[in-house]
């Protein structure tokens, strides 16, 4: 997708020169002559850079430079020897400045120099905001379940299509989401994973979409959203079946058209991205009580891979333990290994947190064993052997559900110490469902 930049200069013929140049460097040029049409411009329009003449018929640009790099990197175009004016113009913003006459191979390499320390900037911020997750890309394991699932994998990776992950939760879709992006022609790109458990509504949309000043209490400034740092990547949208269905709304219309709108703005910007949805819900089912938009879910199911659950591919179990204890740095430093009797004992246990679960007992495991060399069956602490019983139905009378379900909730609050995503997990629901039934029954 081409480039666009904005050439915003007042001399028709160094704006015509300027246009040819950027144009034949492969650019989108769009050449005025005024802010006046700039302020037009920017309702239909983002470009990726703009070129302004220092002093323009309807104003000074200089005094316009908070606005103007509000909208992309400006390079402010000065008359030869107005050194106060290329000062001013840094310190208000301005990522360079160029002096008339312009000299055609400064131009190029300027505008070069100033697009990739925008994008390098894009990409900084966006690896410190996700340093927290830091989650492996491997896929470990060679059962049968899992090579059937690498199989697809494989085929619908280099594809632009849109792909719906199914799976228990903690069976690893973000991993599998993780390498669909890899194996793609989208590699190079950022691979932006969203939660949609995680936020209210208009939270949700903001981070999503982005949001335009003034487009609700508190937005001093534009903020681009997700879809935009994932611009040339894969956009994952993980726990869709748990987005309000306004969202999914906007959502299926990125889907359909490639485009979208920031929250508060008129522009329609595009969305290139490809993007890959995971869920642990039925959203067919879903569609049919009216709970998930059934045009979107035949949208996101172009493509369907089942992330098998671990009970499914237990022949995985070793390989697992083992990648995990490599690259625990306790272990690794001490040299540790699983003894088959602690092998055993995992392998006859039906992992319900799936893999999430599994990495939490091998990491626990090699804490307990406090440095030995092997790791031991008292060891491992799986949720059947402990010391906080389950609800046994010990119920003067028949249990409703209601009562059934509040006793089982109390239950895995006490057995988990209120670890809420441990308890969803094992629940299968959402954090956010988590809490409503936690409020409702007021365990708290």
């Amino acid at each position: 997708m081409k480039r666009k930049i904005l050439v915003i200069e007042d001399d028709t013929s160094l704006n015509r020169l300027l246009c040819d140049q950027l144009s034949r460097g492969g650019f989108q040029v769009t050449g005025i002559n005024n802010l006046a049409d700039a302020r037009g411009y920017f309702k239909e329009h983002e470009p990726h850079l703009i070129l302004s003449d220092a002093r323009l018929p309807d104003g000074d640009s200089l005094d316009q430079l908070p606005w103007l790099c509000e909208q992309a990197p400006v390079i402010i175009l000065t008359a030869y020897g107005s050194v106060r004016d290329a000062v001013a113009a840094m310190h208000s913003g301005a990522a360079e400045y160029l002096v008339k006459p312009v000299n055609p191979e400064e131009l190029e390499v300027t505008v070069q120099r100033v697009l990739e320390n925008a994008r390098l900037r894009q990409e900084h911020q966006f690896c410190k905001a996700r340093a927290n997750s830091n989650k492996t890309s491997y896929i470990v394991g060679d059962s049968p379940a899992l090579r059937s699932m690498q199989e697809m994998l494989g085929a619908v990776a280099p594809s632009d299509m849109t792909v719906l992950i199914q799976g228990e939760s903690g069976s690893g879709k973000e991993l599998v989401a993780r390498a669909i992006h890899d194996l793609s022609e989208r590699s190079q790109g950022n691979f932006v994973a969203v939660d949609c458990c995680t936020l209210q509504e208009k939270l949700f949309e903001s981070e999503l979409f982005g949001h335009e000043r003034g487009a609700f209490t508190g937005a001093d400034k534009q903020k681009k959203g997700l879809i935009e740092a994932a611009e040339g990547g894969t956009l994952f949208l993980d726990e869709i079946g748990e987005i309000e269905l306004s969202i999914q709304a906007k959502l299926l219309r990125v889907l359909e058209t490639g485009r979208f709108r920031r929250l508060g703005g008129n522009r329609e910007l595009p969305a290139n991205v490809r993007v890959v949805a995971a869920t642990h819900r039925n959203l067919e089912k879903m569609g049919r009580d009216g709970t998930f938009r059934t045009d979107l879910y035949y949208r996101l199911s172009a493509f369907v891979l089942d992330a098998p659950s671990l009970r499914d591919r237990k022949q995985d179990i070793p390989a697992l333990v083992q990648h995990f204890m490599d690259h625990h740095n306790f272990s690794r430093r001490l040299d540790q290994r699983l003894s088959d009797e602690a092998l055993k004992f995992m392998l006859q246990y039906d992992w319900p947190g799936n893999i999430r679960e599994l990495r939490n007992v091998v990491e626990r495991a090699i804490i307990l064993s406090r440095g030995k060399p092997e790791i031991l069956p008292q060891h491992i602490t799986l949720s059947t052997t402990s010391a906080v019983q389950a609800p046994t139905g010990g119920f003067e009378h028949e249990p409703t559900l209601d009562q059934i379900q509040h006793d089982y909730l109390a239950y895995l609050i006490r057995r988990h110490d209120g670890h809420r995503s441990k308890i969803a997990n094992i629940m299968g629901v959402s954090e956010r469902n988590l809490y409503r039934l936690i409020k409702r029954y007021d365990l708290s």
